[in-house]
């Protein structure tokens, strides 16, 4: 796999690159929460269902690493993003729509996640797929 799939904005990407991108990019953000957690002394198993204050409370001290690590994954993402939306022969601004709360999500899952991209080159580039 090559790395531009997380660091370019370029070109066009299949269904499988789209789906194998996003795959990675959780698991391994999955692993730096654990380890964070970790190191910042959180365990789920120490959240008391019955003191939803103390959670809240356990989760404003976990937010500040939260948010940098979520904002490190931002630039990945969005490059995977884009290049799908490009073999949709769609700009990368369509990436947008995920902030509309329910049908954006939705909206941005059937499009990239299920349609297949345009038949041919695009103003993006070439198809992905071979023919």
């Amino acid at each position: 796999m090559d790395m531009a799939l997380f660091t370019s904005f370029e070109g066009r990407i299949p269904r499988s690159q789209f789906w194998l991108g996003v795959v990675i990019l959780f698991v391994v953000e999955w692993i730096l929460w654990l380890i964070l957690a970790s190191l910042f002394g959180m365990r789920m198993m120490s959240v008391d269902p019955q003191d939803p204050a103390a959670t809240m409370r356990m989760m404003m001290e976990f937010r500040i690493p939260l948010l940098v690590i979520a904002l490190v994954f931002l630039y990945p993402a969005l490059a995977i993003y884009t290049k799908r939306w490009h073999d949709r022969g769609k700009s990368g601004w369509w990436s947008l729509i995920l902030l509309i709360p329910l049908i954006g999500p939705i909206w941005f899952l059937v499009e990239c996640g299920c349609l297949r991209g345009t038949e041919g080159p695009n103003e993006y580039g070439p198809d992905p797929l071979p023919a």
